[in-house]
């Protein structure tokens, strides 16, 4: 008799708040749906990767073969070549590519004139609108040996034209840092949201104690985004392995292909060219897996040394 006593308190006001926003948890019904639809039921098909996987018989039907694939991979002569390759890339893009939008989204917190401030803005996220296609093309007419821009002018003064794509040392800098060109501008936009929600008075209040616009950032700026940029930071590392395949692809050659093999473009050959489908969801599954466990320690580290953590 006591439990059910004490068990109307707590349920009666839950069910008074579900029936009060009702139209709210019917508005969650489509996401919801897609969200289970799209990303959770097709997740039986990493079976898969444990299996022989043959059209003909389907995947329940087609024979189990457990670790094989992994097996294959972890001691095939090429594995830690795609391994170090796509940790070079990511880590590369990683250390550049988490700083400088913080940077710059705090030169544009710093420009006083609205117009030039718009304008500036503006002008750094238009090529975030830029399709990869397009992206791969401008890099090759001005990086091209032949007749590229920068290689003109290398040649006006007198250099020996350099091969930028076709080159297997060059291949990491000119992709992370046409990345960069492209996605900086779009990823200051979460910082100056953030900087946004600074009160003003903070600011007028360290300018009367003759504070400088550098003491200001390191003192007030910087603290206040520390939450976001500690939060961007986990989700950028959780992806560590996983390096942009439409882009790698578009610029690998046969020249560059040292540096360029990364795991997504490994499972595309492995898994598409070469219909090897249960190989490559091994390949899949274990670059996920790596990713999974590597946004697992560094929220766990953030959560030790900091406030702000994704759980």
């Amino acid at each position: 008799m006591e439990s059910s006593l004490h068990k109307k308190p707590f349920l009666k006001p839950k069910r008074k708040s579900i029936l009060k926003q009702k139209w709210l948890y019917f508005m969650m019904l489509l996401p919801l749906t897609s969200l289970i639809i799209w990303n959770y039921i097709p997740m039986y098909g990493i079976i898969i990767s444990f299996k022989d996987y043959s059209p003909a018989f389907g995947i329940m039907d087609s024979p189990w073969v457990g670790f094989a694939h992994f097996e294959r991979f972890f001691n095939a002569f090429y594995f830690w070549d795609v391994i170090i390759n796509t940790l070079r890339i990511s880590l590369y893009s990683l250390l550049v590519g988490i700083p400088l939008p913080i940077i710059l989204a705090l030169m544009f917190n710093e420009l006083r004139r609205k117009k030039y401030k718009s304008l500036a803005q503006t002008i750094s996220y238009i090529p975030n609108f830029i399709s990869i296609v397009i992206v791969v093309g401008m890099v090759t007419f001005f990086t091209s040996p032949v007749d590229g821009v920068i290689n003109t002018v290398i040649q006006y003064f007198g250099g020996t034209p350099i091969d930028f794509v076709g080159s297997a040392k060059l291949f990491p800098h000119v992709f992370v840092w046409s990345g960069i060109w492209q996605t900086v501008g779009w990823g200051t936009l979460i910082y100056t949201a953030a900087m946004s929600g600074i009160p003003q008075d903070q600011y007028e209040a360290a300018y009367l104690e003759g504070a400088t616009r550098l003491q200001c950032i390191r003192h007030i700026t910087i603290p206040a985004i520390m939450p976001t940029i500690v939060i961007c930071a986990i989700l950028a590392t959780g992806s560590v392995m996983s390096v942009g395949f439409e882009k790698v692809l578009l610029m690998q050659n046969d020249a560059n292909l040292a540096t360029s093999e990364v795991l997504s473009t490994y499972m595309y050959k492995s898994g598409i060219l070469n219909a090897e489908y249960s190989f490559s969801a091994a390949v899949g599954l274990f670059n996920n897996l790596i990713n999974f466990i590597v946004l697992y320690l560094v929220n766990k580290f953030a959560q030790k040394f900091s406030e702000t953590s994704l759980w």
